[in-house]
């Protein structure tokens, strides 16, 4: 019975440690090339963590560690880094090791003997020819890509085919010298139809010089600028950006890191492709397969894919590029955007365009009805009038006989004078002329008034203060303005604003401003909401302003601002402003729009002032 229980003991506590074991994180290191930050393995780092959580049916401790070594030449620079990463996991050894880039890989091959023989190892997001194959141990997988360079400057030569001249972008780390040889013999039979030159003697200062005054028909080939010929490190996307802003040529190059904003497009590596591949590769090494039995095939070139802002950027014809090929980032046309938008303002705008049709129609039936009952009443008024002098033909005939009456003896009496034997006496014929011109003038006076009595006059605008058209607006929306929190503030100027026109209609112009006002400040959190009206007088032309403290009127709408049907608000016609414009034009004044130094809109209206009688 002793010897069962030690045995059933033991299986539990080795059951147990199985358990703990199966339960305890899988210790993955990323080993960077150079940095997280520098493009492209920043992309793939980011991207092989993320497949590896998906993937993975274990959990995952992923570490990672930048190779800053790989920015020189030379191995005296590895070995503190060797030391320390043997120090650092001596006690807790990595289950598996991946060596993103080819100075990665490069580095874990010059030292494989010394970093954790026994540690399983991927080698990735690495060129097939900068692989050691030599070197590999039975613990070494490679997930291997093919950058096929000769094909990337063909498609630029596609796609540009007018091109006599390519800068082919890299700077003087070991691996861009590197690859600065690799690219010279690869495209070496295009040297007949392109010139070529590089950047590996520049200093990223020079090659923005350079590249901004390229010579006609140029292109940019982007292959890495990590270290330029001044000895400064570049990282992440910045460099590439620069070099964009600066460029008189369109950039080309073959990875997806690059591709998205900076990048024409052509043949590229996936950066998925790789990352999935690699952590696939992961999984099965953790799973328990052998590192060396793992054999993949190299990743090349996906379906071509460009950016549709750069090809129109160039005027690259899409006619041009290769078969099958991808377009990103295309711009929808108007119809493809606002489709069911534009479906529906026709829609409406076809039930309004019959709804206003028939009120039309209606309205030409009621104005014709009102013009042709004004014009029997005009002339049932104007035979009133005619009856009227009529009947008041003998107090017009009296009315008129007195003064003629008076100038005829007048005149006689003045003849008299004249015709006597002694010499007139000046006086009284002065008195006797003035006498006859009083008369003349109480005998036109009488004919005016008929006149009057028998023609048609037109009504005439009124004389109305401007200061109390402002006021009585302001106290109308004052319940309105205070409960959406804002303040309505008036300056007068001491003297009296008179105007000719129609209270009604100018009341209406300014309360729309107002209003417009109180709905500009309906997000203004920052400072006091408040519209302040001034009313002055400048040289004959009485002046209201009306201003507000919102965000103010951008300044490619100011010329649009009182178009018809032109609105700043989501649910607005763009009326409002229009028909105000047309009120005050009508009185003969002006509206104008503008903004304010320290912020907010202000509206600006000019009449012309009442003559004083």
């Amino acid at each position: 019975m002793i010897v069962t229980a030690g045995i059933s003991l033991f299986l539990l506590t080795c059951f147990s440690y199985q358990i703990a074991l199966a339960n305890e994180p899988k210790r993955v290191m990323l080993l960077h090339s150079f940095g997280q930050d520098f493009k492209p393995w920043s992309e793939y780092g980011t991207t092989i963590r993320s497949e590896l959580r998906r993937q993975s049916p274990w959990p995952l401790d992923i570490i990672d560690h930048p190779l800053v070594s790989a920015r020189s030449a030379g191995d005296d620079t590895d070995a503190p880094f060797v030391e320390y990463l043997r120090t650092l996991f001596a006690k807790r050894p990595l289950d598996l090791i991946i060596s993103v880039g080819a100075p990665a890989a490069a580095f874990v091959q010059r030292h494989r003997h010394q970093l954790f023989t026994n540690t399983p190892m991927i080698l990735t997001a690495v060129d097939e020819r900068r692989v050691g194959l030599s070197s590999l141990t039975a613990n070494d997988a490679v997930v291997p890509v093919r950058i096929d360079y000769f094909s990337a400057i063909k498609n630029i030569l596609q796609v540009l085919p007018d091109t006599d001249h390519v800068t082919i972008v890299v700077g003087t780390s070991p691996i861009e010298a590197f690859w600065k040889e690799a690219i010279a013999k690869e495209i070496a039979p295009l040297e007949s139809r392109v010139e070529f030159s590089w950047t590996n003697e520049l200093s990223f200062e020079q090659l923005l010089k350079k590249a901004a005054s390229l010579p006609p028909r140029s292109a940019i080939f982007w292959e890495l600028m990590i270290v330029d010929a001044a000895g400064v490190v570049h990282e992440g996307g910045a460099p590439l950006a620069k070099l964009h802003a600066a460029a008189n040529a369109p950039i080309f190059s073959y990875d997806e890191s690059f591709f998205g904003r900076e990048i024409v497009g052509g043949p590229m590596l996936l950066v998925k492709d790789t990352s999935r591949e690699t952590a696939a590769v992961a999984v099965r090494i953790l799973g328990g397969e052998r590192a060396g039995d793992i054999k993949t095939t190299p990743i090349q070139f996906s379906t071509p894919r460009f950016d549709w802002r750069e090809l129109s950027r160039w005027g690259i014809s899409e006619a041009r590029l290769p078969p099958g090929s991808e377009i990103y980032f295309r711009e929808p046309t108007v119809w493809e955007k606002y489709r069911w938008q534009i479906i529906t303002v026709v829609l409406v705008f076809l039930l309004q365009a019959a709804l206003i049709t028939g009120l039309l129609y209606e309205h030409r039936r009621r104005r014709n009805a009102e013009v042709e009952a004004r014009r029997r009443m005009a002339e049932l008024a104007h035979m009133n009038r005619h009856a009227t002098a009529g009947e008041l033909s003998a107090s017009i005939a009296h009315e008129l006989n007195q003064p003629l009456g008076a100038i005829l003896n007048n005149t006689e009496i003045a003849e008299l004078l004249l015709g006597s034997a002694s010499p007139p006496n000046l006086d009284e014929i002065r008195e006797i002329l003035a006498e006859i011109k009083r008369d003349d003038q109480r005998a036109s006076e009488v004919i005016k008034r008929l006149r009057s009595l028998l023609t048609k006059a037109e009504a005439q605008a009124e004389e109305i203060d401007l200061n109390d058209t402002v006021r009585e607006v302001f106290g109308f929306l004052s319940a309105q303005a205070a409960s959406r929190n804002v303040a309505l503030n008036s300056i007068f100027p001491a003297q009296v604003v008179r105007v000719i026109g129609d209270r009604i209609q100018l009341q209406q112009v300014i309360l729309n401003l107002v209003v417009n006002g109180i709905d500009a400040m309906a997000e203004t959190t920052a400072r006091e909401r408040r519209i302040v009206s001034r009313t002055v007088l400048v040289n004959g032309v009485a002046e209201v302003s009306i201003a507000d403290c919102g965000p103010g009127i951008p300044s490619d709408e100011l010329p649009h601002l009182f178009k018809p049907f032109f609105t700043t608000k989501e649910d607005g016609m763009g009326m409002g402003l229009s028909i105000a414009r047309t009120i005050v034009e009508a009185h003969g004044g002006k509206i104008s729009a503008g903004n304010q130094i320290d912020g907010g809109a202000i509206f600006r209206i000019s009449l012309p002032v009442a003559k004083e009688h």
